[in-house]
């Protein structure tokens, strides 16, 4: 793939003329493969889930193990008031529960009498528990839940975001297409006004056409160049505009050249391209959709939010013991009889700041339940008109190609009378203006076909190949 973008899309490494090139043909498919890769915008929406992932790392670091050291020594005037060492080591666990296991030594003359240890230290070993508001649901648990949820509803919205860009860069290279098959209309008719002048001048200089007649059939010519002088430049920023959604690794842009062209049998591919082949309205699931999965992700965060704020209106129990030993090495020295246990109760007395917290908490949650509704709805009602107005293309599409076919008759009948001196250029004129334009109503329609079935795409959120 990196070889055809180098040999062929990079216009400053080539100093080959357009006219010596060879037209080259871009498939919808090979595009958007290139969008979906090196699009910065596209990279950028992959950094959505790495930066989810790197917060559920975070979450999940509190409940790794840690090792505290509190050393505290004084000395005075040749006199050790005191030495003190304190060493922890904590092991959260899920459920509000932590073991951890100490080991302490205290020495000096001012020693407060209830930090004497033994001459070796006194090692323990415990467990604590909040056995009310930490045991159901406490912080630490409530973070790695919501960014386990978070890392889901971020890859949700990277679709989303993905299928954003690539919905704008489809609706770009079918203006390209269209503006192409414009300028590819008013080259064959420039072709056909200039033989058509041609023929007539030659006419009027042996004296069967009047002088008249070359002034309107160069009027015709002058007027059919004109618009293709108009759609080449159009042509022309609508290959800029394409060139937008181009790059190469490494952030590099790229310009298409000249013999690049769209593909126009397009409406052979674009349902396989775009995914929406085996759409079906009648058995489309609405809660399967990107948008709805990345609202109910957010909805069981913030349920996991809500009961965390109702578990903070009960009272912090916490219940600590430690069994107690200055011979670690022997197991059974731990009993029982050397212990040391605490208990802490803290409530506050009209838990304002708690019962506010649940309440915006449960307002979040309504909020996200109306945008819920509000979405799907929405959603339904777009899928729907969209179904409704490709069907509607479909059948404009039939009524412009028999409008086109029975104007190219018309011309050919005209011609023929023209030349057979029993019609006028005027006339001729008059058919051939008929059949430009309904030519560019067909390109136009098939234009509007493309870009809803490009809308589709989009409102579905799926991604292509």
């Amino acid at each position: 793939m990196k070889q055809f973008v180098l040999g062929v899309f990079l216009c400053f490494s080539l100093n080959v003329s357009a006219q010596q090139l060879i037209d080259t043909t871009m498939t919808l498919s090979e595009y958007l493969g290139y969008v979906k890769a090196f699009h910065p915008i596209v990279k950028q929406a992959n950094l959505i889930v790495n930066e989810s992932e790197l917060k559920l790392l975070k979450s999940r670091g509190a409940f790794d193990p840690k090792i505290e050291v509190d050393y505290d020594r004084k000395k005075f005037e040749n006199t050790e008031y005191y030495d003190k060492l304190n060493a922890t080591f904590k092991i959260p666990t899920w459920y509000g529960l932590e073991f951890k296991g100490n080991f302490e030594e205290n020495e000096g003359v001012y020693l407060n009498p209830e930090a004497t240890v033994p001459n070796d230290g006194l090692y323990s070993v415990g467990v604590s528990i909040d056995i009310a508001r930490g045991l159901i649901m406490n912080e630490r648990m409530s973070m790695l839940k919501q960014a386990k949820l978070f890392v889901q509803q971020a890859e949700m919205d990277r679709q989303l975001l993905v299928n954003d860009i690539l919905f704008e860069a489809s609706v770009a290279y079918f203006n390209w297409l269209k503006a192409y098959n414009e300028k590819k209309v008013y080259e064959s008719f420039v072709e056909n006004a200039s033989l058509r002048f041609n023929g007539v001048k030659k006419s009027y200089e042996v004296g069967e056409r009047a002088a008249i007649d070359t002034t309107e059939a160069r009027i015709a010519l002058y007027d059919r160049r004109l618009n293709l002088e108009k759609a080449r430049i159009n042509y022309v920023k609508a290959t800029l505009d394409l060139s937008n959604y181009l790059w190469l690794e490494n952030n590099v842009p790229i310009e298409l050249q000249d013999n690049i062209v769209p593909n126009t049998n397009t409406i052979l591919e674009i349902d396989s391209v775009l995914s929406t082949s085996e759409f079906d309205l009648a058995s489309f699931d609405i809660n399967t959709h990107p948008k709805m999965l990345s609202l109910d992700y957010k909805y069981e965060g913030l349920d996991i939010q809500r009961r965390l704020t109702a578990n903070n209106l009960l009272p912090t129990i916490n219940l600590e013991y430690n069994f107690l030993s200055d011979t670690p090495e022997a197991i059974n020295s731990f009993n029982t009889s050397n212990y040391k246990s605490g208990v802490n109760i803290s409530m506050p007395l009209f838990l304002r700041k708690e019962r506010a917290d649940l309440k915006l908490a449960k307002l979040k949650i309504q909020d996200t339940e109306f945008e819920i509704e509000a979405t799907k709805v929405t959603l339904k009602n777009k899928i729907s008109a969209i179904d409704q107005e490709l069907d509607s293309y479909v059948v404009q599409n039939d009524y412009n190609a028999n409008i086109v076919t029975d104007y190219e008759k018309l011309l050919s009948a005209e011609e023929r009378k023209f030349f057979l001196g029993e019609s006028s250029i005027f006339l001729v004129n008059s058919r051939e203006s008929k059949l430009i334009d309904a030519k560019l109503k067909a390109i136009n329609l098939e234009y509007k076909f493309f870009e809803t079935k490009a809308k589709l795409f989009n409102v579905l959120s799926t991604l292509p190949f």
